[in-house]
């Protein structure tokens, strides 16, 4: 393990089970259905004119999907650090980041397992606020997101930017469920799902990319629903 992940990894409680909790076979499965190509239409342009991506079907539950861990932060002990190619680096525990200017937005979400819900609103503070804080410096192209469960995923610094990624507390009026991500998850309504890393401990801003856990398993570095980036 090198220092960098000493410092920052998740606490022992989570990466000592990590590995030997995670459904193997669903990820096989998932890496499965990327080598097949499954759920592609090969229509992104036509889909433009709908509200629902290509390849998509709408549901009006929130359907859960993990690695088989869902981590029980309390928020007491939870803290999110920004950190990495930044002029300012932080670290928040749950008072200070709830101290921080409030945001609410009404998204669609696009999962990659095929299904779309409409107008979820969420209440969190602004990714853009976060950056505000942080500077990253002029080199710093890449964020890779780190979950309580160790799971990553990675997302250009533009991306993160946009005006509705947030890093939510709440849904529909209500704080996060542990499954959907509980105390903090990021969202970023214009990509697939699967890069709005739930359960939120560290966000490392980079100069270089930095695939994450399903990049690297087949699926797509970018993750763009209109364009069908599913995989790689």
């Amino acid at each position: 393990m090198s220092d960098e992940s000493k410092d920052h990894g998740e606490p022992s409680s989570f990466s000592s089970s990590f590995l030997g909790q995670i459904k193997d076979k669903l990820i096989l499965s998932k890496e499965k259905t990327a080598a097949q190509g499954r759920h592609l239409t090969g229509m992104p342009d036509a889909a433009r004119l709908d509200r629902l991506p290509p390849g998509q079907h709408r549901v009006d539950k929130w359907p859960v999907l993990d690695l088989g861990v869902q981590p029980d932060v309390p928020k007491a002990q939870w803290r999110l650090t920004v950190d990495g190619a930044v002029e300012n680096p932080v670290q928040w525990d749950w008072e200070t980041f709830m101290a921080q200017p409030q945001e609410s937005f009404v998204s669609d979400i696009h999962c990659v397992t095929t299904w779309s819900r409409y107008d979820n609103r969420w209440d969190g503070v602004a990714a853009s606020h976060v950056l505000d804080l942080v500077k990253p410096l002029p080199s710093a192209k890449h964020l890779i997101f780190h979950a309580y469960d160790g799971y990553t995923t990675n997302v250009k610094l533009d991306v993160f930017r946009e005006a509705n990624v947030l890093l939510a507390h709440s849904w529909e009026g209500a704080p996060l469920s542990r499954e959907h991500g509980a105390p903090v998850r990021v969202i970023i309504p214009r990509w697939y799902f699967w890069k709005s890393a739930k359960w939120i401990q560290r966000i490392e801003v980079s100069e270089v990319d930095k695939p994450g856990f399903w990049e690297v398993r087949g699926y797509n570095n970018e993750g763009d629903p209109w364009n069908e980036d599913r995989y790689s």
